[in-house]
């Protein structure tokens, strides 16, 4: 009888172990392969619905005009190709937003330091973001951090039809179920339906540092409900590194609305183009206490 005892332990142990760290660590099982060019994984109910509960109560009154990165200057721009709108949260805002800061680096064996602060976006009737690589072509946004080597995107809502991720040049395109909730712009390719509390991890580049093309995607439009999600960029390199102060003789803002930016919090929300890094210089240094005093 004690042996028996003894072998019921040890077989609901892994369970145990999951279920006493649950809030940092990941279960394994829970976790799908989705293709392997690009490299993409799903995971079920990696956020507690009152989790995404949360997350959603701390941006709703933050939303601003989502923008993309100029693929030649880096600087942050509004654009047709992604008309949803959303705000940055702080690193370790919470317990809450620490403990899944926490499980991220725990599923994808990143460091929490390479990754950018999570983003909360909303997707309201129509909108969308069109096809896009999470890596940059511009060598501003590559310096700090370098390129953007994973993603995970965490969706907050259930979303009644439409705003599916798209991966239009994913091996072999695999062939899905799908019925009526499915939008056509998610037939273009292998997609994943937004579930509350799933998460998507892929990669956009391949294990040897090299950009993926395979990883381009797309937000499909919502065509009915809403959408909530959560996006963590994680890079190559640590994305917290401060850049180095510069003289004061060389330090100054070339924008006159510098003082305006980093009073609303821009040199921290846009560092890249506020403040720089060692190989590219900031256009707001001085309004961002980057200038040594003299």
């Amino acid at each position: 009888m004690a042996l028996f005892f003894a072998f019921l332990v040890l077989v609901s142990l892994p369970t145990l172990l999951v279920a006493r760290s649950e809030p940092t660590f990941y279960d394994p099982a829970r976790v799908s392969r989705l293709s392997w060019r690009p490299r993409a994984f799903l995971y079920r109910g990696f956020v507690s619905h009152e989790e995404c509960d949360h997350l959603i109560e701390l941006a709703k009154d933050k939303l601003e005009k989502s923008m993309v990165a100029d693929d030649e200057s880096g600087d942050s721009v509004a654009s047709d190709i992604r008309t949803s709108s959303g705000m940055f949260l702080e690193k370790h805002q919470d317990e809450i937003v620490a403990r899944i800061e926490q499980r991220i680096a725990a599923w994808t064996f990143l460091p929490e330091e390479n990754g950018e602060a999570i983003q909360i976006l909303r997707y309201e009737n129509g909108q969308k973001y069109d096809e896009h690589f999470d890596y940059f072509n511009d060598k501003n946004n590559q310096a700090l951090g370098g390129h953007r080597v994973a993603t995970v995107l965490m969706y907050l809502s259930d979303v009644k039809k439409g705003g599916e991720t798209v991966f239009p040049d994913a091996e072999g395109k695999l062939s899905q179920h799908t019925d009526e909730t499915w939008s056509e712009c998610a037939r273009s390719g292998y997609a994943v339906k937004p579930k509350k509390g799933d998460a998507l991890l892929f990669f956009s580049l391949h294990v040897d540092a090299t950009t993926d093309p395979s990883s381009l995607h797309a937000s499909c439009p919502v065509i009915e409900g809403e959408k909530w999600s959560a996006t963590k960029w994680i890079h190559v390199h640590s994305f917290d590194d401060p850049p180095r102060r510069i003289a004061t003789g060389e330090c100054s803002d070339e924008n006159a609305l510098c003082p305006r930016w980093a009073a609303a919090g821009e040199c921290m929300k846009n560092p890249l183009y506020m403040v720089g890094t060692e190989e590219a210089r900031g256009f707001c240094l001085k309004s961002c206490g980057m200038c040594d005093p003299e």
